[in-house]
């Protein structure tokens, strides 16, 4: 059995090359379907339908080149259910690159790490 701060890393990897292959839609099974994201530039979005659509727009975008978030730390809650991930956050758009640190409220629904929520900041960029 894969521990639990070793399956959220894997996941946050597999998040990372769909989103470097722009595969929006492909993203919906990491995200719970009430998800809540407040984007880097403090932008509020609700859902996963949300989520994926403003991912799409994004990919549409020609200038979009991809985001990559790095975990610096995994933290369990006592139950086992519910875990934050906390790192780095790198977005790169032809001619302009962002940064800034990340922190996911992943949560564990039938066996499988579900994004609950997200908040970025925006530091570089």
């Amino acid at each position: 059995m894969t521990a639990p701060d070793d399956a959220i890393r894997a996941r946050r990897r597999l998040t990372n090359k769909l989103i470097a292959a722009h595969e929006a839609a492909r993203l919906r099974p990491f995200f719970a379907l009430d998800i809540k994201l407040i984007a880097g530039d403090g932008a509020l979005i609700l859902g996963v339908d949300a989520v994926v659509e403003a991912f799409a727009g994004q990919f549409a975008d020609p200038a979009f080149v991809t985001y990559v978030r790095t975990t610096a730390s995994v933290e369990l809650d006592q139950a086992g259910e519910r875990a934050a991930e906390q790192g780095r956050w790198v977005a790169d758009w032809t001619g302009v690159a962002m940064s800034g640190t990340y922190l996911a409220v992943w949560r564990k629904v039938t066996g499988q790490w579900v994004i609950e929520s997200e908040l970025y900041v925006t530091l570089a960029g």
